[in-house]
């Protein structure tokens, strides 16, 4: 049996890996259309103009459900694991909603450019990455919290590195965005797609572009520590017939249905 046929270890790998091919193929068809300047240009930049946007937005939007996918498995695995301790079951619902709400911001992004919404893309990049930030925290803490009986302390290192890569490359990518952006370096920055390397304001502007893609790579790392938990992992739907034909009347269902009450069946 290959690893990644081992339990659901193959959710977080495709997770990781289409998402990083929707930035690869999106950045390449922009660069061969001549759309953005080759040298590292904003991600969202690679997704703006036709048909790379096209490409980004549905590729994107097939990584938010792997994402929700992801997320869930971890939360049962989690819960299973510690069905005893309420502070590890508390901080585990908490990820799960700040994971999905940075689902939610990644379907933003994908849907609404930032040349043309730039204010809700600008909303759906804080979920994505600032709730998606916490979300890696929570997950860190209940790796801590559940070592060494439940996780190997190699996990929990390898899970804090990667939230300290994702921590640094959000300040530097904030930093630098707020000098390029304050008015300094001309108007309009938000539509410019090229930028010549004389220009003034080159120097934040590539700070912001080699943060933002260091960033999403980190959140695509973290995702990869996963993968060895979730080879130890399976799920599997149970069908319950709440009748013996499919045609039944609705009075014969009510009728089935309060004889399992009574029998203690249901």
């Amino acid at each position: 049996m290959w690893w990644f046929q081992q339990g659901l270890s193959f959710l977080p790998m495709a997770l990781v890996v289409w998402s990083a091919a929707s930035f690869v193929f999106s950045y390449i068809t922009a660069i061969v259309l001549h759309h953005v300047d080759p040298l590292v240009p904003y991600i969202s930049d690679t997704g703006t103009i036709p048909p790379e946007r096209c490409l980004f937005g549905i590729m994107l939007n097939v990584s938010t459900f792997l994402g929700i996918a992801t997320m869930y498995v971890r939360y049962k695995q989690v819960s299973a694991l510690s069905p005893e301790k309420p502070k590890i079951l508390r901080l585990n619902k908490l990820g799960l909603m700040l994971g999905w709400m940075s689902c939610f911001g990644l379907c933003i992004i994908a849907n609404f450019q930032k040349c043309i919404l730039y204010y809700i893309h600008v909303l759906g990049a804080c979920l994505t990455f600032g709730v998606g930030s916490i979300y890696m925290l929570v997950q860190t803490i209940l790796s801590y919290l559940m070592q060494p009986e439940l996780h190997s302390k190699d996990i929990f290192w390898a899970r804090l590195a990667v939230l300290l890569w994702s921590c640094s490359s959000i300040l530097s990518m904030f930093v630098s965005s707020v000098v390029l952006y304050s008015g300094l370096y001309g108007q309009n920055l938000v539509q410019k797609l090229h930028w010549d390397p004389q220009e003034r304001g080159y120097t934040p502007h590539i700070i912001s572009t080699v943060s933002e893609w260091s960033l999403a790579f980190s959140f695509l790392s973290f995702f990869l520590t996963y993968i060895r938990d979730f080879q130890k992992i399976s799920l599997r739907a149970v069908a319950s017939l709440q009748g013996q034909t499919l045609h039944e009347s609705p009075g014969s269902f009510r009728a089935e249905e309060q004889a399992l009450l009574i029998a203690g069946s249901i």
